[in-house]
């Protein structure tokens, strides 16, 4: 038994779903998770087709089995919560139809984010509450953890059903962003079948211990991404909870959407924390540890690379975050 190594696919989206894969063979990745729905577009994976026809499931399988991968996880990031109108939906639809694909692949894990109602039952735009001193604060929070439990307990049903596990991203700008809040959520449904992607680059960024938040949330831990971030020296006056980010032009080819009219901002150019290639931020005596920790709660699990470092390539920062994971891994027992 030993831990999967891969990569999430969404850093070769330039690339057809077999270009990407050999590129991850040639670094001695297994493990693939794709992307289905949510904030971006599912070039490596086409849903509707898939749901559709068992024989074209049994391809694509055979795409990933013939080059010696497996297929880890489909995700689908996104806000189902979002209160606009042509976000909420379309992201609470396209997780119901990636739950319902992966049971019909085999595929036991899909990653996810909790999502971020508005502060009422009127409200316009989804509002993330960052620290309720305010006790009207907790007027917000309380209707939006009843928003929350309400679809959670339906998509937990939904996962048991297609026998499925929900990995949810503990990310800022949603409900769950901290092992704290994912075991609140977990409580609050009594869910079976949701827990955490451990993604650590944003519990990094927040100050948390990682190995310490892998061993709190124990088995509640399904499934686990490789992305790495460093706080900068724009830390000083900014702070990690800096919002002087600007607007990307609509015109922009590369912009990154996040629902219908919306996409990613810019970041500051001395900004408090980035995301980096694994291994730069971290070196690999910490990412053994990771692993150790992970190891602990499921040796088999699988750990996907996602690369976010504008400083490399698509193929050099894969590359580099390879070379990290794997020497990390060799250094674990029995590695």
């Amino acid at each position: 038994m030993a831990l999967k190594l891969g990569a999430y696919t969404a850093c070769l989206h330039d690339r057809t779903l077999e270009e990407a894969l050999d590129v991850l063979k040639t670094n001695g990745l297994t493990s693939v998770e794709v992307n289905t729905g949510g904030f971006i577009p599912s070039p490596h994976c086409p849903v509707d087709l898939l749901l559709s026809s068992e024989k074209a499931r049994e391809e694509y399988l055979r795409t990933f089995a013939d080059r010696g991968m497996e297929l880890t996880g489909l995700n689908c990031n996104g806000n189902p919560l979002n209160p606009l109108p042509g976000v909420g939906p379309k992201h609470a639809d396209d997780l119901r139809r990636t739950i319902r694909l992966a049971g019909l692949l085999g595929v036991k894990h899909v990653v996810t984010m909790s999502g971020t109602p508005g502060s009422d039952p009127d409200a316009k735009y989804p509002s993330w509450v960052v620290n309720p001193w305010d006790g009207v604060y907790m007027d917000v929070l309380d209707y939006q953890w009843g928003v929350a439990a309400e679809f959670w307990k339906e998509i937990d049903a939904l996962a048991r059903e297609h026998d499925v596990r929900v990995a949810i991203e503990m990310h800022p700008h949603n409900l769950v962003f901290s092992p704290v809040t994912l075991k609140r959520l977990v409580e609050l449904t009594g869910a079976t079948n949701l827990g955490a992607e451990m993604d650590p680059s944003h519990l990094m960024w927040q100050g948390m211990d990682v190995a310490a938040s892998i061993r709190y949330l124990g088995p509640l831990v399904f499934h686990a991404a490789a992305k790495d971030a460093t706080i900068c020296p724009g830390v000083d006056v900014r702070g990690v909870l800096d919002t002087s980010f600007t607007r990307v032009p609509a015109d922009d080819p590369d912009k990154v959407p996040t629902g219908y009219d919306f996409w990613c901002n810019a970041w500051p150019e001395n900004p408090a924390w980035k995301f980096v290639a694994v291994g730069v931020g971290h070196d690999v005596a910490y990412w053994t540890e990771f692993l150790a920790a992970l190891a602990e709660v499921d040796p088999d699990m699988a750990v996907n690379i996602e690369h976010e470092d504008a400083a490399y390539s698509r193929t050099e920062g894969l590359a580099l975050a390879a070379k990290t994971l794997r020497t990390a891994a060799e250094a674990l027992p029995g590695g």
